[in-house]
C-alpha cells in the first residue's frame, strides 16, 4: 500500500510517499480505510527525535495517530465494528513505527469510536487527539465546574479550539489566549480572547482580578509560570507541554487513547457543543508540506491529509 515514511530522524525532508508495510490485522484489531489523518505538532517532534528519549522509533517509520476511515475488515474477535462502519481514532502505539499516514491502518478497538454523523471525514480526523487531549484535561485533570473561570492557552489552535468549546460547554467562564487577527474567532468558539506575550498576566488581571479556578497550559516555559501565577486560591492548573507543571503544583497530562472518551466527544459533536475547524487540507503525498505549515505555529484549528480513492470499488481493491 502507499504511505508516507521515514528511515532517519530530520526535518520535514525526510518524509517519503511510496510503499510502506501491509498492516496485520491483529484478534482485537479492525483494519481501517483511511480517508484522512491530522496532523499533531508531537508528529513532527517525534519526526525530529525529540521524543526520542520517551519513544521507541523502529525505522522506517510512518507517522501519525488520528484517523477517520472506515472498516473493512474487523479481527477475529472483535464484535464492536462491522464492515462499513465509518470510525475514528487515536491509533498510538507505544513506540513508532505504524501510523495512520497511509492508506490503511490496523487499529486496535479500544483506540476507535464511530465516526460524527454530522462531521467530514476530514473534519472528523481533527478530533481525536485534539479532543481526546482537551476533554481528559478540563474533565478529568482539572474537573471543571460550572461557574468557574478557566484560562486556556493557544486557544485557536488545535487542541486549544476544542478546548474552549468543551470548557464552556461545562459551564465555565473561558479566557483564552491567542493572537489579535484570531481574537474573533475564540469569540465565536465561546471564549475571552487576550492577546499572548509581554503583558499577559495583566491583561488576564484586567478580565478576573481574584484569579481563575483553572489553568490549561499548552505552551510550556515562561507561560507555565505566568499561568501558576494567575491562580486563584485553591486553583487548579494542568499542561500537556512542561512536565515542571508538577513543580507548580500542577498536574502533567500525555493523552491516553479511551474508546470511552472518544464516543463522549462523539455525542457532544452530534449534540452541536463541538465542532472542529479545518484549516487545510493536504493530499497524502503533500505531508512534507503539511508538516511544515504545522511548524509555523500558527494554525487555526487542524491541518489535515487525505487519502484519495476514486471509487468504492477501487478502494475495496
Amino acid at each position: 500500500m502507499k504511505g508516507i515514511s521515514y528511515s532517519r530522524y530530520g526535518g520535514p525532508e525526510v518524509l517519503e510517499y511510496g510503499e510502506v508495510r501491509d498492516p496485520k490485522v491483529g484478534p482485537d484489531q479492525v483494519l481501517v480505510k483511511v480517508r484522512a489523518a491530522a496532523v499533531n505538532p508531537v508528529d513532527w517532534k517525534c519526526r525530529e527525535g525529540r521524543l526520542d528519549a520517551l519513544l521507541d522509533a523502529v525505522f522506517p517509520v510512518t507517522p501519525g495517530w488520528d484517523v477517520s476511515g472506515v472498516v473493512v475488515q474487523p479481527g477475529a474477535a472483535v464484535t464492536e465494528f462491522a464492515v462499513g462502519d465509518e470510525v475514528i481514532g487515536y491509533c498510538r502505539e507505544d513506540f513508532l513505527s505504524r501510523g495512520t499516514f497511509a492508506e490503511y491502518v490496523a487499529a486496535p478497538v479500544r483506540t476507535l469510536a464511530r465516526k460524527p454523523r454530522n462531521l467530514s471525514f476530514e473534519e472528523a480526523a481533527g478530533l481525536p487527539l485534539a479532543g481526546l487531549t482537551a476533554y481528559q484535561v478540563l474533565v478529568k485533570a482539572l474537573e471543571v465546574k460550572r461557574g468557574e473561570t478557566v484560562l486556556v492557552h493557544a486557544a485557536a489552535g488545535g487542541v486549544g479550539s476544542l478546548a474552549v468549546q468543551l470548557a464552556a460547554h461545562l459551564g465555565a467562564r473561558v479566557i483564552g489566549t491567542a493572537s489579535e487577527p484570531n481574537h474573533e474567532y475564540v469569540r465565536g468558539l465561546g471564549g475571552e480572547p487576550v492577546t499572548y506575550g509581554q503583558g499577559l498576566a495583566e491583561r488576564v488581571r484586567g478580565l478576573v482580578p481574584e484569579g481563575v479556578d483553572a489553568a490549561f497550559d499548552t505552551i510550556g516555559g515562561d507561560t507555565l509560570k505566568t499561568s501558576a501565577g494567575l491562580l486563584a486560591p485553591g486553583g487548579r492548573l494542568a499542561s500537556i507541554a512542561d512536565p515542571e507543571v508538577v513543580g507548580h503544583g500542577g498536574r502533567y497530562c500525555f493523552v491516553r487513547p479511551d474508546a470511552e472518551d472518544l464516543t463522549e466527544l462523539t455525542r457532544l459533536v452530534e449534540a452541536g457543543a463541538v465542532s472542529v475547524h479545518v484549516q487545510e487540507a493536504f493530499p497524502l503525498e503533500r505531508t512534507a508540506d503539511a508538516h511544515r505549515l504545522s511548524q509555523e505555529g500558527r494554525t487555526r484549528g487542524k491541518i489535515v491529509v487525505t487519502v484519495a480513492w476514486e471509487t468504492e470499488e477501487a478502494a475495496a481493491g
